[in-house]
């Protein structure tokens, strides 16, 4: 493994700094790692913040809650995530707003889907596994009202 870089890496994964990965997934209350996932990540009421190691190994687990989502709430999860040096999240879905938001702070977003995925452990077992893809612009929710983000 050449140091900084995280498990099996494929082309779009991402180099980590000193071989950490600070994650955040979007839950339902009380959060952690048995949580589900919310099913929308601009009005979850928590974040589920997980870090790991360099041999993929949990290394903390805590809870960050989520701001209001009034006007141009949208990004106030990305400034909350920035602020607790979040380095990816994984999300079902989001708009292009926020994905703009997380791309000009340098958090990575990756999708899964939540009826596949609807746990933080079976995240973090995705992520370990190199299962879990980035998302891409294309990918976003156009407003319509059938994402589930």
């Amino acid at each position: 493994m050449v140091a900084g870089v995280f498990c099996a890496i494929r082309q779009e994964n991402f180099i980590l700094r000193r071989n950490h990965m600070r994650v955040a997934i979007p839950t339902q209350n009380p959060g952690g790692l048995e949580a589900e996932r919310s099913d929308h990540f601009g009005h979850c009421e928590i974040f589920t913040v997980v870090d790991l190691d360099e041999t993929n190994t949990v290394t903390g687990v805590e809870t960050v809650a989520n701001g209001s989502h009034d006007a141009g709430g949208c990004l106030v999860p990305v400034q909350i995530l920035h602020d607790a040096n979040v380095e990816a999240i994984v999300v079902g879905g989001m708009g292009a707003r926020p994905m703009r938001g997380f791309a000009d702070v340098g958090i990575k977003v990756y999708f899964a889907n939540r009826e596949t995925v609807p746990t933080v452990n079976a995240v973090i077992a995705g992520l370990i596994a190199n299962q879990l893809t980035v998302m891409h612009a294309d990918q976003v929710c156009k407003g319509s009202g059938n994402c589930h983000h």
